[in-house]
C-alpha cells in the first residue's frame, strides 16, 4: 500500500512539471525543461567528465571558487583568499552561512551548515583511488604529496602545491571540485551518484534514468541577486533523456522545452541561414545566443619519428604540414558546413575567448593555394604525393571529406576513413593515429590549458601528436612559474606561434555555443564554458 501510494504521488508530480513544460494554464509553477540527448550516467561530482553530467551537477553543487561571464574567477563558497609568497599555499575564507540540502544522512534529516572539512573531505576524495574519479587527474603532480588539503578551522581552508601553479584557480571552479557531506557519501555509498546532496541552487527530487531527472528550488539557497532578491526564481528543472536529435527539436517546436543546446546538422539549414542567422519564419517565435566556445576543432599529425607510423609518412616533414594547412578554405568550410556556427581557425591553437587574445594577437593560416603548392614542390612531392589516411568520427565524415577535396585541389590525397569515436581515443592514446580529427574543450579557463597539449612531458591525452620541442618545455615552464599576467600572456602567445610554425597540427574552427530559446526564458546567457547555469533564470509568461 505504502509503494502504491508513492507511485500515484510520482506520478501526480510528474503531470504537474510535464503540464508547466508544456505551458499549460493554471499550474503556476516556473519549471524549466531540457533535453540531454548523451543521458546523464551519475549525479556524484567526482565523475563529472562530460557536459551532461557537469549541466546537472552544477545546479545540485557549489565549488569554492566560479568563472563569470567574462571568465574571471570569482567567490562562491570562498569569499576572498590569499596566496603565500611563493605562490604554493592557497588560503581560503569561507562564507558561514550555507547549509546542504536536507537529507536521511543527517541529524533529524535537516541539512548542516557546510564548512571547511566539508571542502578537505571533498577533494581527498577525489584523489583518493578508492574512490576512482574521473577528475583525478587535476590534483596529479601539482598538490602536496603529504598534506595537500586542510581545514585549519570550520571557515579557514587551505591548499598546498608542489610548485607554483597558476591556473589552480580555474581548476578548483571545476565541477569535480563541488563540495559533498560525508555523512551522505558515506551513507550511500555507490548510490550517491543517484542519492545527490550539496549547497546547490536546485536539490534532488526524483531520478527515472533514461526517462527523465526532476530537481527541485531550494528554498533555503544562500546566494542572493544582484537586486538583493532570492535565488533561484525557478521552482523546478526538468531533464528528459530524447536520444534523437530530430525528438528534441519536435519537443522543443511544441514548447515541450524551454531551450536546446546546438542544432543538428539535419535541422540546421531550416533554422539558419549561411551566414548564422535565423530565418525569417523564426524571427521573433524564439531567441538565437551565440557565444565564442573554449573549443577548438583540428587534426592532429603524430610527430614522433620514432614511431613506425611516421618515419615513412611524408607528413614527418613540415613543409608538407604547412601545405596542409594553407588548402583548407577554413571560411567557405564554415560558412556551407557549419552554417557560420563559429569561427575559422587561422590563428593558433588557442581559440577565442580567452584572457590573453591570443586568437586575435597570433597569426596562423589563412587560405592560399598558390602557397600550399609551393610548400608541396620545395618538399619534394610534384603530383606524386602518396595517400595518407585521416581518422575521422560519423558527425565529422562531411566536413572530413570537404577537407580532403580542398586538399586535392594542391596535390594532397587524403582517404577520410570514418571509426567509431572509442576507436579512434584508443587510437590517438596508443599513438597509433597518424592523422586524425580532434578537439579540444577548455576544462578551466586558462590558455595553459591549451598549451598543455604540447608539452613533451605529458603522455596522451593530452599531447597526442606525441609533440616535443625543447623550446617550447622551456617556455611553458617558464609560464607556470610567472604571476604577472601580462608577462605570462606573452609567453602564451609565443607558446601558440610556436605551434603554428611546427604545424604538429591543423586548427579548423574555434567552436561557438549556440542556443535557441523560448522567449519566455528570461536570463539564459552562453558562456565560454558552456556550462548551464539556472540560478538566475526566469520564465515570464
Amino acid at each position: 500500500m505504502i509503494f502504491k501510494k508513492k507511485y500515484k504521488i510520482f506520478i501526480f508530480g510528474m503531470v504537474v512539471l510535464l503540464a508547466a513544460c508544456t505551458q499549460k494554464q493554471g499550474v503556476g509553477k516556473k519549471v524549466f525543461c531540457y533535453n540531454e540527448t548523451a543521458g546523464i550516467a551519475t549525479l556524484d561530482p567526482a565523475f563529472a567528465k562530460n557536459q551532461s553530467i557537469m549541466w546537472a551537477v552544477h545546479q545540485l553543487y557549489n565549488t569554492l571558487v566560479e568563472v563569470d561571464s567574462n571568465l574571471n574567477i570569482v567567490p562562491s563558497l570562498a569569499t576572498k583568499w590569499t596566496v603565500s609568497s611563493d605562490r604554493k599555499m592557497y588560503t581560503f575564507y569561507l562564507r558561514n552561512d550555507v547549509f546542504f540540502h536536507d537529507n536521511i544522512a543527517f541529524k533529524n534529516g535537516k541539512g548542516r551548515k557546510m564548512n571547511a572539512h566539508d571542502v578537505a573531505y571533498s577533494f581527498n576524495r577525489i584523489i583518493d583511488k578508492q574512490t576512482a574519479s574521473s577528475g583525478a587527474w587535476i590534483f596529479n603532480n601539482r598538490v602536496d604529496s603529504i598534506e595537500p588539503f586542510k581545514a585549519i578551522n570550520d571557515t579557514v581552508f587551505q591548499i598546498k602545491l608542489l610548485q607554483p601553479f597558476h591556473p589552480i584557480l580555474g581548476i578548483l571552479s571545476m565541477q569535480y571540485c563541488s563540495i559533498v557531506p560525508k555523512e551522505v557519501v558515506e551513507k550511500f555509498g555507490k548510490d550517491f551518484r543517484n542519492n545527490p546532496c550539496g549547497t546547490g541552487a536546485f536539490k534532488f527530487f526524483m531520478w527515472q534514468e533514461g526517462q527523465a531527472l526532476v530537481l527541485h528550488k531550494n528554498e533555503h539557497y544562500w546566494e542572493k541577486d544582484v537586486d538583493g532578491s532570492t535565488l533561484p526564481k525557478l521552482d523546478a528543472v526538468t531533464i528528459s533523456f530524447f536520444d534523437n536529435k530530430a525528438t528534441e527539436f519536435l519537443q522543443f517546436r511544441q514548447g515541450k522545452l524551454s531551450f536546446i543546446n546546438d542544432i543538428d546538422a539535419s535541422f540546421k539549414d531550416e533554422v539558419l541561414s549561411k551566414t548564422g542567422e535565423l530565418r525569417n519564419e523564426w524571427k521573433g517565435k524564439l531567441m538565437l545566443n551565440k557565444h565564442a566556445y573554449l573549443n577548438t576543432e583540428y587534426l592532429g599529425i603524430l610527430m614522433d619519428e620514432n614511431n613506425e607510423v611516421v618515419k615513412n609518412s611524408p607528413l614527418k616533414i613540415k613543409a608538407v604540414r604547412k601545405a596542409i594547412n594553407y588548402a583548407i578554405n577554413k571560411k567557405q568550410l564554415m560558412m556551407y558546413m557549419r552554417n557560420s556556427i563559429g569561427f575559422a581557425a587561422e590563428s593558433g591553437f588557442v581559440p577565442y575567448g580567452l584572457p590573453g587574445n591570443n586568437a586575435l594577437q597570433v597569426k596562423g593560416y589563412e587560405y592560399n593555394i598558390t602557397q600550399a603548392k609551393t610548400l608541396l614542390k620545395e618538399a619534394g612531392f610534384n603530383n606524386n604525393f602518396p595517400t595518407i589516411k585521416l581518422l575521422t568520427i560519423p558527425v565529422y565524415a562531411d566536413v572530413a571529406s570537404f577537407i580532403a577535396k580542398q586538399c586535392e585541389e594542391v596535390g594532397l590525397k587524403i582517404q577520410v576513413e570514418v571509426v567509431q569515436k572509442s576507436l579512434l581515443l584508443e587510437q590517438t592514446a596508443k599513438s597509433k593515429a597518424l592523422f586524425f580529427r580532434g578537439s579540444w574543450i577548455a576544462d578551466y579557463p586558462d590558455a595553459e590549458n591549451y598549451l598543455a597539449v604540447f608539452y613533451s612531458k605529458n603522455p596522451a591525452p593530452p599531447n597526442y601528436t606525441r609533440y616535443k620541442n625543447p623550446t617550447y618545455d622551456k617556455l611553458y615552464e617558464q609560464a607556470l612559474q610567472e604571476n604577472n599576467d601580462s608577462i605570462r600572456y606573452n609567453l602564451y602567445r609565443a607558446m601558440d606561434s610556436l605551434i603554428v610554425d611546427d604545424a604538429p597540427v591543423v586548427p579548423i574552427w574555434y567552436d561557438m555555443v549556440i542556443h535557441l530559446v523560448h522567449n519566455k526564458i528570461k536570463g539564459l546567457h552562453p558562456n565560454a564554458l558552456n556550462l548551464l547555469d539556472l540560478r538566475k533564470v526566469n520564465i515570464i509568461e
